[in-house]
């Protein structure tokens, strides 16, 4: 054989192989597409919640794993008051497609259960409560001065974002909800602004890049509320350069001492960036922690995680308007009205870690409810439902 057929042979070889690898590379992508496309479909909802890692690409998050909650069982009440109206207990969690219930009072769980074959071990993905949870992360960062305010712009710490809608909103404006630009949050449309960055992330692509073409405005900065979830990326990605740290670092630095029945992931776009907006996946349990954490003031066995200035402000509400639901808005928290010093963190499908300091209660629920966004005896959305339910939990354990 001659050494130019053998040349040429050794080419098509390794075109062959680049070809297959492409192939294969696509193929993930197609199936990662796949599954997105029915993600929330009723027969596979439950089971996809608890396997997110099958639909995108993840980041672990490296933490003890220490499960160490004290148990002291009490019994549920069998009734809860919604709308005015006492209701079977049982019949309102299967009403909102429950598929965990885990509520701790004074530190210590005193009710566990799990629904839709679903169980303790389960990372449910967190939707929009992973909002909250990089909210956290901006305590540390104003305390020590690597942000200097949340009156800064947001250009000024993510210069890729002039000319851009975001240009003149403040840190304050996209924790708040109020950046003022153009956006489709309806997840029930597939051709809506939020699934195509949905899609964004499952093929791979660039958060960042995404944000950059997002070049229209509703109304001014600061001048009204309208959840956006954009606003957390870019709420994080400011972090990330003030910091010059991943958001996989921050999150490990400030929650690791928590402790976690599982391993923590991400779900994370082509470039490795966290999924901040509603990419984290935990245990139940995990979720719980949480909660207690901010019951806590931030405090966990003696250390500080977050400032105490910082639990409190973001947890207040601050919005310049109230939700369409009537309820109130702070730094990627919400805060049930009339205020009554409880707050809650949620995720879109009925994912809540709700904290009520008068009764030293934390309830963490997950759902998988896809009437979410339908009206029903309370209103318009099932928020509004579960503020009822978890109050009325609430009041009646915490007596």
């Amino acid at each position: 054989m001659s050494r130019i057929v053998r040349i040429i042979l050794i080419l098509a070889a390794a075109l062959i192989a680049i070809g297959a690898a492409l192939f294969f590379a696509k193929g993930d992508d197609i199936k990662r597409l796949a599954t997105v496309n029915t993600l929330f479909d009723a027969d596979k909802i439950v089971d996809n919640f608890s396997n997110m890692d099958r639909a995108f690409l993840t980041h672990d998050l490296t933490v003890p794993i220490r499960d160490d909650w004290t148990v002291e069982e009490a019994a549920l009440p069998t009734t809860v008051n919604i709308a005015g109206t006492e209701r079977v207990l049982a019949e309102v969690l299967d009403e909102l497609d429950t598929t965990a219930l885990v509520i701790v009072r004074n530190g210590k769980i005193i009710h566990e259960s799990y629904y839709r074959d679903t169980g303790p071990d389960d990372r449910r993905i967190s939707w929009s409560v992973a909002k909250s949870y990089m909210s956290g992360l901006y305590g540390n960062a104003l305390a020590d001065g690597t942000i200097g305010s949340l009156d800064d712009e947001v250009t000024s710490y993510v210069p890729a974002l002039k000319g851009t809608a975001y240009e003149g909103a403040s840190l304050r404006n996209i924790l708040n909800m109020s950046s003022g630009i153009r956006y489709d949050e309806d997840y029930l449309d597939q051709s809506s602004d939020i699934n195509k960055m949905g899609r964004t992330v499952a093929l791979g692509g660039s958060l960042d890049d995404y944000t950059t073409t997002l070049k229209e405005r509703q109304f001014e900065p600061g001048s009204d509320w309208q959840y956006v979830s954009m606003d957390t990326h870019v709420a994080a990605w400011a972090l990330r350069n003030a910091t010059g740290r991943n958001l996989h670092d921050l999150w490990e630095e400030t929650y690791a001492p928590l402790g976690f029945r599982q391993q923590p992931f991400y779900l994370v776009d082509g470039k490795d960036t966290a999924f901040a907006l509603g990419g984290l996946n935990l245990t139940t349990r995990d979720y719980a922690k949480f909660g207690q954490l901010f019951l806590q003031g931030g405090e966990w066995n003696g250390q500080q995680l977050i400032s105490r200035e910082w639990v409190e402000a973001s947890t207040a509400h601050s919005a310049p308007a109230l939700s369409d639901r009537g309820v109130g808005y702070g730094y990627q928290w919400w805060v049930p009205m009339p205020a009554d010093q409880d707050y809650f963190a949620v995720g879109v499908y009925g994912q809540y870690i709700y904290i009520d300091p008068k009764t030293n209660i934390v309830i963490a629920k997950n759902a998988a409810d896809r009437e979410f966004m339908f009206p029903d005896e309370v209103g318009t959305h099932s928020m509004n439902k579960n503020i009822e339910l978890m109050r009325s939990l609430a009041s009646q354990l915490g007596q």
